[in-house]
């Protein structure tokens, strides 16, 4: 799956950095970097599902991402957290 832009509202940014502490610049990078990808709910809009993309930053930190993937290929993330240990089986078996 390739993104082709990274749609950020506000709200979602600032649940990402309280929260999380997960910065836009590290879910852009896991975002446009190699990531394993999986639908996890049909989204509310039709062809617009919500996603899980499991990557990992620049500087090593494994992230759990959970998008809306629009129907021009962007992504809109709605939250991102650090991987658990079951996520980090699953990244380490691409």
């Amino acid at each position: 799956m390739r993104i082709h832009q990274v749609i950020w509202i506000q709200k979602f940014i600032e649940k990402l950095q309280v929260k999380h502490n997960v910065q836009t610049e590290e879910v852009e990078e896991v975002l446009y970097g190699k990531m394993k990808v999986r639908r996890v709910e049909k989204g509310d809009v039709q062809g617009e599902d919500v996603y899980l993309a499991l990557g990992q930053t620049y500087s090593g930190r494994y992230l759990a991402i959970f998008f809306i993937l629009k129907q021009n290929q962007a992504a809109l993330p709605i939250s991102a957290r650090d991987m658990d240990d079951k996520e980090r089986r699953q990244y380490g078996r691409k």
